[in-house]
């Protein structure tokens, strides 16, 4: 898939490397802002370490297909990434993580992101089951999956190491029965 359609404002492009200098850019510029809650941050120091990101999402595993991610683009300006993590392809379920950059935040962006992830997962790539998680305390991120219908299901303990501890995370699913989107 090379794009979707979210609005007449935002757009999911497919993960490229020729997106590689507007990823690393943004997460530069963000850097104290999105280190908060994202392990990575602290780990992508030059715009090697997004080109090496985005190799490892974009080149297919002969054993394993590959998980879709998306760069969000609002007007035609990257502000994030989004995407599916972790794919069970056997159990048909999968798990949708994403982030925004600050100034991009509170226009319900990611919410209409994930809905449209939600219906291609389930139209697309006849998925069962999405989850999301998000770290405890992280309340604006939590709000989009209970904003969507997704039923919190129980804490993960210990299921993220971030700035040397580990984070509690809130899981959150929802079914191809639940879909309400």
């Amino acid at each position: 898939m090379e794009s979707l359609v979210v609005s007449d404002h935002v757009c999911l492009e497919a993960l490229k490397l020729s997106m590689a200098q507007d990823v690393f850019s943004a997460i530069d510029k963000n850097r104290d802002y999105l280190r908060t809650w994202l392990p990575f941050v602290d780990f992508t120091l030059e715009l090697s370490d997004t080109v090496s990101f985005i190799q490892s999402i974009t080149v297919q595993n002969e054993s394993r297909k590959k998980d879709e991610i998306f760069g969000i683009f609002v007007d035609g300006k990257f502000g994030g990434l989004i995407g599916f993590k972790d794919t069970d392809w056997i159990n048909r379920k999968t798990e949708i993580g994403y982030w925004l950059i600050k100034e991009m935040q509170g226009k319900g962006i990611i919410t209409s992101c994930v809905r449209k992830l939600i219906s291609y997962s389930y139209q697309k790539l006849k998925l069962n089951r999405i989850q999301i998680k998000v770290a405890v305390g992280n309340t604006k991120s939590a709000a989009i999956p209970r904003r969507l219908g997704f039923r919190f299901e129980g804490i993960e303990r210990a299921g993220e190491k971030h700035n040397n501890k580990f984070f509690d995370l809130e899981v959150f699913s929802l079914l191809r029965s639940d879909n309400k989107v």
